[in-house]
């Protein structure tokens, strides 16, 4: 009998594409069908956000405070170091509120957001703008979207010598923390020029005076508590300060180069063929970790549902990962971390090769299959 559900499919083929999973060789779907999917894990508990940020901020003011008040120098430096992991959570949940997808709220997810981003000096305007907009807006599209974009053989051989020597560091796979302070942190968060970001706004110059206030105050806080307690000032400046802001750097950097450069990732220098690509899927990779580990930095890694939709909060992040997967077998890069895969990739993916499509070495010579053709 003719009803209601065959009317539905007659009339909207894509209801009923998007009921089952798409078969591994059958075209993609509208990127607002496979949103749909996921939209109803997109539902946001300001309750949950709000415990979940005091949470992370006392557990980080406990590291810090273990830098003080203990005396040995490993125990301090081991303070320092999970001091500096809790500010990759805090900075994860500043992130999501960036995105507004933290609490139902706009006003609070701004003063969340900025809560949250205070202990890795991150000025909020400035990274809504870099993240929402130009990273989200064009994943992986070389000459718009710069977060670890590739270099061809002829950019990095025109490249003066010093210049060259900095990539191959970036790139040995030793160099997230160096990459992400000096590319991302000094030259686009930390009053950047006009060159880096197209525009000046009142909110950037606030937002930058009141990190470098927070900077200065932390650090004459460690200096304060040195002299008050009888410790070496500058032991206690490396392990309270220089240690967590290192260590924060140093994850930052590794989570944004895992989250998109893989042999199977794609990079595109035209704009045509990477929308054909459906770059919110193809772009991006789901790292599995052991133990976990996944969990400890709130979910970050299912990335491929968090750029189909932003709207997901990251405590819904791992159901909406695994809906897409599902969905889509065989479509999204699943990736098992270990070191030994790590360091391959850092080895197989130096150069980009926009023509034959493909990762090069530093020589041009591919390591990577070549991607399909979307033009």
């Amino acid at each position: 009998m003719f009803g209601f559900d065959d009317a539905m499919t007659q009339e909207h083929p894509s209801a009923a594409q998007a009921a089952q999973p798409i078969a591994p060789g059958a075209a993609l779907p509208h990127r607002k069908i496979i949103r749909s999917w996921i939209t109803p894990l997109a539902e946001r508990r300001t309750a949950i956000a709000v415990a979940l940020l005091v949470l992370d901020w006392v557990i980080f003011a406990a590291f810090i405070a273990g830098t003080i008040v203990l005396t040995s120098w490993w125990a301090k430096l081991l303070c320092g170091m999970a001091a500096g992991f809790m500010i990759e959570r805090l900075f994860i949940i500043g992130h999501d509120a960036c995105h507004q997808s933290y609490t139902p709220h706009r006003g609070l997810n701004k003063l969340l957001g900025r809560i949250a981003m205070v202990p890795s000096l991150t000025p909020y305007s400035l990274w809504e703008v870099g993240h929402n907009v130009v990273h989200h807006g064009y994943t992986n599209l070389k000459g718009v979207d710069f977060v670890w974009a590739p270099l061809t053989k002829e950019e990095f051989e025109a490249l003066p010598r010093w210049r060259q020597w900095l990539e191959r560091v970036y790139r040995s796979g030793w160099g997230p923390a160096l990459y992400y302070f000096i590319e991302m942190w000094w030259l686009r968060m930390f009053f950047p020029r006009k060159t880096y970001m197209g525009t000046r706004r009142p909110e950037f110059i606030w937002d930058g005076v009141f990190v470098l206030c927070v900077a200065l105050l932390w650090i004459g806080g460690m200096v304060w508590t040195a002299l008050a307690t009888g410790q070496s000032v500058w032991l206690q400046v490396v392990m309270g300060f220089v240690v967590p802001f290192i260590f924060w750097n140093a994850m930052i950097g590794f989570v944004v180069y895992v989250h998109h450069t893989h042999p199977a990732v794609q990079w595109h220098d035209d704009k045509v063929a990477w929308a054909k690509a459906a770059p919110f899927v193809s772009t991006t990779v789901h790292l599995e970790f052991p133990l976990k580990i996944g969990a400890l930095m709130h979910h970050i890694m299912e990335h491929t549902a968090h750029h189909v939709d932003m709207s997901v909060p990251l405590y819904k992040l791992k159901q909406a990962q695994k809906k897409l997967e599902d969905m889509l077998p065989g479509r999204i890069i699943i990736q098992r971390f270990s070191w030994r895969w790590y360091f391959d990739t850092a080895r197989r993916c130096k150069l980009y090769d926009f023509t034959r499509r493909c990762w090069t070495d530093f020589h041009g010579r591919p390591t990577s299959d070549p991607a399909p053709s979307y033009a």
